[in-house]
């Protein structure tokens, strides 16, 4: 007695002798697939979960940004928290997309010669992130790092704070007219725990670490980079994510 060969292997023969048919079928499965993950992105507003307490860096901050950028210490550090066992309970909660919502590039990084920063933010005083800066061996022996003690040396330019607030203001980051206008006396607020705007300041950035860098009597780039670190994994409370992250590790 013959036997009817089953559906589908008749199917799965008549594609495989019809190339071009096969070619069509891909085509048609794969463009369903890729409109079904990609059509919903069109409805919605930010496919970032907005996070309380995340806002802005202020001026100072911003400035130290740009000089750990410039000074390439992205190569060696990442700032990013993956949600593996092993890097949360070395570095602290794996890190939130909202976290660099304000991050014109944003700072993740793959590589580490040296630890991830995500959460270095309060982790240190000032100064020891000072001497860090001006002798990284001197703190911590065996590291790699080069010094950057010219830093201290070099006086902070921030004539064209305002020119930066308002660039980025185009690209999404919600500076407004006031805070673009007080960018030079949030400067010297944040760099002073005596100055006279300090609470305009908070009013302008909530939870703002206040510096004190008035002994030197001139702001200088080293002043920025740290006020810079000093912000990193600070802004949001993360004593409200400690179920999930338990349960997102089991």
């Amino acid at each position: 007695m013959s036997q009817k060969r089953p559906l589908n292997e008749l199917h799965k023969k008549f594609f495989e002798k019809n190339s071009l048919l096969l070619t069509v079928g891909i085509l048609v499965v794969v463009s369903i697939g890729g409109l079904v993950e990609i059509a919903p992105l069109f409805y919605l507003r930010s496919t970032i979960e907005r996070v309380e307490g995340v806002r802005p860096y202020t001026p100072l901050e911003l400035m130290g940004r740009d000089i750990y950028i410039r000074e390439g210490c992205y190569n060696c550090h990442s700032q990013m928290i993956r949600p593996l066992r092993d890097e949360v309970e070395r570095y602290g909660h794996y890190s939130l997309a909202a976290e660099s919502m304000y991050d014109h590039p944003f700072q993740w990084g793959s590589k580490r010669t040296g630890p991830d920063l995500a959460r270095v933010g309060g982790k240190y005083s000032d100064e020891w992130h000072r001497d860090h800066l001006r002798d990284p061996q001197s703190v911590v022996p065996g590291s790699v790092m080069p010094p950057y003690a010219f830093l201290e040396d070099a006086v902070l330019d921030y004539s064209r704070i305002e020119m930066q607030l308002t660039a980025l203001r185009r690209v999404g980051v919600p500076y407004d007219d006031g805070m673009i206008e007080s960018a030079r006396a949030d400067i010297a607020a944040q760099a002073d725990p005596f100055s006279a705007g300090y609470d305009d300041l908070l009013a302008r950035y909530p939870g703002a670490t206040v510096h004190d860098f008035t002994a030197q009597r001139r702001l200088t780039e080293m002043d920025a980079l740290i006020a810079y670190l000093q912000v990193l994994g600070t802004m949001v409370d993360f004593s409200t994510y400690e179920a999930d992250a338990d349960e997102n590790l089991r």
